[in-house]
């Protein structure tokens, strides 16, 4: 297997690696020089040092699995760079729901798994990967089905001390988790609370609100129906009233209070680090999508300009 590099490529090609598969590693600058000398380092949930094979310049002509991990703005060069590579199944982590239609740019259709993870990690100052969350990830086939290249993935993952499972359904999977995560992540860039405040305050949840049944109507102009997953049940949200979706919410922070008060979105860490934020094709993506759907996002567009301008200044 080959991985472009983050925080959540190194936690799973570090159990991966632990669990005996080929693996290699696609990294550059000063994280490859210190995955290079160190190896994998997790710590959180598990700790461990494990070595692994990592090239920062992907010549490998041939692979059964690649993962892409990079942050959705550094997709088109990462695609570039392994475009020559040979390989059985690709698919991407990200955020949103843009990555389905690059890969199969580059790769073919036929190639691309669809692919949604709850896990989340951040690269610490030192080099170690906290790794935080593991919900697990759900993968299947495109635009829905199992097949046994899916299942034998799965298992390899769950070998590994991933939670993994095959879903038939992964538009639906991919869809759904995305728009809770619109939701969550414009409200952690806007407000820079820890996840629980923003949900449990009444004031900022109703935001959250419009934006996930905005993106929901978008879900479902496009014939994707969509899913109740914790944390995101967005299903029920999409259905209810606004005051009923609101107190769903809080209650979801509420229930992150207790377990997790100190969760930060990623694209709220990015921000703090002064890194570049997941907007174009994410929020950006939905603004012009639904232009073509005729679905109106008055909440996301909002949202949308308001973090692009963040971004020209980090």
């Amino acid at each position: 297997m080959s991985f472009w590099v983050r925080a959540l490529g190194s936690i799973l090609a570090g159990h991966l690696a632990r669990a005996g598969e080929d693996v290699t590693l696609i990294s550059r600058g000063a994280r490859a020089h210190y995955l290079q000398h160190h190896g994998i380092t997790i710590t959180g949930l598990v700790d461990f040092t494990i070595p692994c094979a990592v090239v920062t310049d992907p010549q490998l002509s041939h692979a059964d699995v690649c993962i892409v991990t990079v942050k959705t703005y550094d997709m088109i060069s990462a695609l570039a760079s392994i475009r020559h590579l040979a390989v059985s199944s690709v698919l991407s982590v990200q955020n949103g729901v843009l990555k389905n239609e690059q890969l199969a740019t580059v790769f073919g259709g036929e190639k691309v798994l669809g692919a949604t993870a709850f896990l989340s990690g951040e690269v610490l100052p030192a080099g170690p990967v906290r790794f935080t969350v593991n919900q697990g990830i759900s993968i299947g086939e495109l635009p829905q089905g199992i097949s046994e290249r899916v299942t034998r993935l799965v298992g390899a993952l769950e070998r590994a001390r991933i939670r993994a499972e095959a879903t038939a359904q992964i538009q639906t999977a991919e869809w759904s988790k995305f728009v809770g995560w619109v939701g969550w992540t414009a409200l952690a860039v806007l407000t820079r609370l820890e996840t629980y405040k923003f949900l449990s305050e009444a004031a900022t949840a109703v935001v959250g609100v419009c934006l996930m049944r905005e993106t929901a109507a978008l879900a479902t102009q496009m014939g994707v129906p969509l899913e109740d997953n914790p944390p995101f049940n967005v299903k029920t949200i999409a259905a209810v009233s606004e005051q009923q979706a609101v107190e769903i919410l809080q209650e979801t922070g509420t229930m992150m209070g207790s377990r997790a008060p100190t969760h930060r979105m990623s694209s709220l860490q990015d921000l703090e680090r002064g890194r570049r934020l997941e907007v174009e094709e994410t929020l950006g993506y939905v603004v012009t999508k639904a232009d073509a759907q005729g679905v109106p996002v008055p909440t996301v567009g909002t949202c949308y300009r308001l973090i692009s301008g963040l971004n020209r200044f980090v």
